[in-house]
């Protein structure tokens, strides 16, 4: 996606359209706009092509090729294939390559903090309802995302969630799975990278209440902050610099009206004594 972004404004810069481009490498100019939008793959020789039409300077170029070659090479996630939907492997790339990752959840626990048996409970109302192999290969591809969140390097990105009261009431199977559940929840802040607010009932309507989004920030100076929109069986991923701020802005107005990390961790505690009576 940063490479692709860089083509475009090479592109720009050298004052030539996706036509020109297209019709210079015997190709069609849709394919050249594929390639920025990182819609298919980056063919090493095209890219090269590309480089030498936009006047590219040759230690530029070799980098740049250099980081075509890794930006092809595939991600842990790929030997999932058949547990993970197309739509959500675009979710599980940008987790994997952002710094700052920030999310509210309104109905269950996020994919990052679930526990095995809590994901279980969650995976297996999807539709079409899963065989046990499936839903077995689901939850093990869930947990294996967790990893970034204690990887050496490069450093784990800043988890930052915020969670309505409502997922911490609604019982996930039996009661030791939730009680389980909250036990992960309250460990997980105790890394430095972990920020969990819990938005309680108490909080009254908030501006973040009508579903469940992700903001994803990246180590690269030039490459845009992209914010994920989840809906029943499918996702929306933007960089749209309004839509971005939007919720951006929801976010932080969110986090203020939230309960802090001091006081959510004080109401995990009780939820999860609650749960033993």
């Amino acid at each position: 996606m940063v490479l692709g972004r860089r083509l475009q404004e090479l592109r720009r810069a050298a004052n030539l359209s996706a036509q020109e481009v297209g019709q210079r490498l015997h190709m069609a100019h849709t394919t050249v706009i594929r390639m920025e939008q990182a819609k298919v793959a980056l063919k090493w020789a095209t890219v090269k092509a590309m480089l030498e039409i936009y006047g590219v300077g040759q230690q530029e170029a070799e980098e740049f090729l250099t980081l075509t070659v890794k930006a092809n090479e595939s991600g842990w996630w790929q030997g999932y294939r058949d547990a993970l939907p197309e739509w959500f492997a675009v979710h599980v790339s940008l987790e994997n390559s952002a710094s700052h990752i920030r999310g509210y959840e309104p109905h269950v626990v996020p994919g990052l903090l679930q526990t095995e048996d809590y994901a279980g409970a969650v995976l297996s109302l999807s539709r079409p309802r899963p065989k046990p192999d499936e839903l077995d290969r689901r939850v093990t591809l869930r947990l294996t995302r967790q990893a970034l969140l204690t990887r050496p390097d490069p450093p784990p990105p800043q988890l930052w969630i915020i969670m309505d009261e409502t997922v911490l009431r609604r019982p996930a199977g039996e009661p030791a799975v939730m009680q389980a559940q909250i036990d992960h929840l309250i460990e997980a802040m105790d890394l430095p990278h972990v920020t969990l607010q819990v938005m309680a009932f108490t909080a009254g309507l908030h501006p973040g209440a009508f579903g469940p989004f992700t903001l994803f920030r990246f180590p690269m100076p030039d490459f845009p902050d992209i914010v994920g929109i989840d809906s029943l069986s499918s996702a929306k991923y933007t960089e749209d610099e309004e839509e971005v701020a939007l919720h951006r802005e929801t976010f932080d107005r969110m986090s203020a009206q939230a309960m802090s990390q001091g006081r959510s961790r004080e109401f995990l505690m009780s939820v999860r004594k609650e749960l033993e009576k």
